[in-house]
């Protein structure tokens, strides 16, 4: 059965709203979802609520055939979840999962058959495994990597950054099984132009993490510092490797010094990943079915 969405974007922010309107103009039939009403009738108005996306850009969304709206019912209809809901940090410096979780809930209490769930929303490593996929599994019913497809793809918006949006940005992806990232790679591939394949889902959550010390660290050379905590954590058993790969992802895209982001686009500079090109038709040679 088609799936009357090809993607529904649940929160629709700063992620969310560039992330529907990069699919929308590559053809995917597209739904929002938020739990805040005042944003749903802002776009409704097409109207923005977004920085660097205009009211024409909303207005255009409305005509590609975008609609937002805060019924959950919505997550059946869709081949593909995508969740972009904010996390921050709570008064004592820990991560506020609260959104994430709450997410979780919704799109699990509506989770059909066959249908692909990524995050993009930035959280610490092991964040998909040990909170996102329990609740998913708990409130739907169904074991992931068999009945439906998990995994984390870090939203990678650089606010004010002419060069590089989300088209040309290489979008880091981790399944939960490989045929969870085959799946995600293959859907990101229809809009992104370069697709790389992480080892799993904590290398990509670790991935986003150093990009973020990265862009904000005065001082980059100490970036390899950083990494020596990397073979504390549970990442796989090639440690060095693994610290390499995630050092490319990490700063392949915004680069000191002016550099280009090629060494992303070398999948010979991947280790242990794999580069997905770019192919509007990917989806298709997948064979997912959906209920």
């Amino acid at each position: 059965m088609t799936a009357e969405h090809e993607l529904l974007v649940v929160g629709l922010g700063y992620v969310g709203i560039p992330l529907a309107l990069r699919a929308c103009r590559a053809g995917l039939r597209t739904a929002g979802l938020d739990v805040d009403p005042s944003v749903v009738d802002t776009l409704a108005a097409a109207r923005s609520h977004v920085a660097g996306v205009s009211d024409e850009d909303i207005a255009e969304l409305r005509l590609l055939g975008f609609a937002a709206g805060t019924a959950p019912s919505v997550i059946a209809s869709a081949e593909t979840v995508v969740i972009c809901v904010p996390t921050g940090l709570t008064a004592d410096r820990t991560p506020d999962l609260g959104p994430l979780r709450a997410a979780s809930r919704t799109v699990g209490a509506h989770l059909r058959t066959g249908t692909l769930v990524v995050v993009e929303s930035t959280s610490h490593p092991g964040t998909t495994e040990e909170v996102v996929l329990p609740i998913l599994e708990r409130e739907s019913g169904l074991r992931a990597g068999e009945d439906f497809y998990l995994a984390f793809a870090p939203e990678r918006i650089d606010p004010g950054n002419e060069r590089f949006g989300l088209g040309n940005t290489p979008k880091v992806v981790g399944g939960h099984t490989p045929l969870c990232a085959k799946y995600c790679a293959a859907f990101y591939g229809r809009f992104v132009d370069t697709v790389v394949v992480a080892r799993g889902t904590r290398e990509a959550e670790l991935a986003k993490l150093l990009e973020n010390t990265y862009r904000r660290d005065l001082e980059p050379a100490k970036l390899p510092e950083r990494l020596l905590l990397l073979p504390e954590l549970p990442l796989g058993p090639t440690g060095k490797v693994c610290r390499a790969t995630l050092t490319t992802l990490a700063t392949a895209a915004h680069p000191p010094s002016g550099r280009s982001s090629r060494v992303m686009d070398r999948g010979a500079d991947i280790p242990v990943g794999e580069r997905a090109s770019r192919s509007r038709s990917a989806t298709a040679s997948t064979g997912r079915t959906s209920g």
